[in-house]
């Protein structure tokens, strides 16, 4: 199996991205000996972004797929349940972009779920010492215009390949530049990561337990 997992380059001014900080740690992994890991850089840009990921769906082939973002002001690795067809930008993307209260896919469904193992991520990072949480939002930025627009992409394509988001903290500098934000070790986050792929290339149902921030 193949897997392509991805991280947003800087935005809003931060010199640096945690969630491509750690995916480029990602590159040429092999997962369980036998799932070739794939790292790819997108841009934090509406519509440039799912560009990016299709010429990289193009490239790789993958059956899994995740997406990385930054959560500045989270305190854990918080994989995604839902994605909304809502794109209303607080801040312009990259390239001065900032649309409000407009869909990403104009004939799309309301959300769509992720086919990540969610619960079992989190079980499995919190078993090994790494805050995790389930959340229920993506936001309605650059991220969850990737997530809805990757999980819409995989449903019209058909051929069943699974994937999702998962948003991480700031990494330490920028908490403290930032007037003390939480924040998490580069190194965590890319355990926490690994560990992710590793839950989510098992086959099988997620997790059923009690999860999930109510925002």
């Amino acid at each position: 199996m193949e897997i392509l997992v991805t991280g947003f380059d800087p935005f809003d001014g931060e010199p640096i991205n945690p969630a491509w900080e750690a995916v480029k740690r990602l590159d040429g992994k092999v997962i369980d000996r036998q799932h070739p890991v794939h790292a790819l850089m997108i841009p934090t840009v509406r519509y440039e972004a799912l560009s990016a990921i299709k010429r990289g769906i193009e490239r790789f082939d993958p059956q899994l797929m995740i997406a990385v973002g930054q959560a500045g002001g989270r305190m854990a690795i918080t994989p995604e349940r839902v994605a909304i067809n809502c794109d209303d930008f607080r801040i312009p993307d990259n390239k001065g972009n900032q649309p409000i209260d407009e869909m990403i896919v104009p004939d799309g469904p309301a959300a769509y779920f992720s086919t990540l193992p969610i619960k079992r991520i989190v079980m499995r990072l919190m078993a090994a010492g790494i805050p995790a949480q389930v959340s229920n939002s993506a936001g309605t930025f650059v991220c969850n215009h990737v997530f809805y627009g990757l999980m819409d992409f995989m449903k019209k394509e058909g051929k069943g390949r699974r994937g999702g988001f998962i948003h991480v903290p700031y990494l330490p500098k920028q908490a403290a530049r930032l007037k003390n934000e939480p924040s998490m070790s580069l190194e965590m986050i890319v355990e926490g990561l690994t560990l992710a792929i590793k839950a989510s290339v098992e086959i099988g149902v997620d997790e059923r337990m009690t999860d999930g921030v109510e925002c």
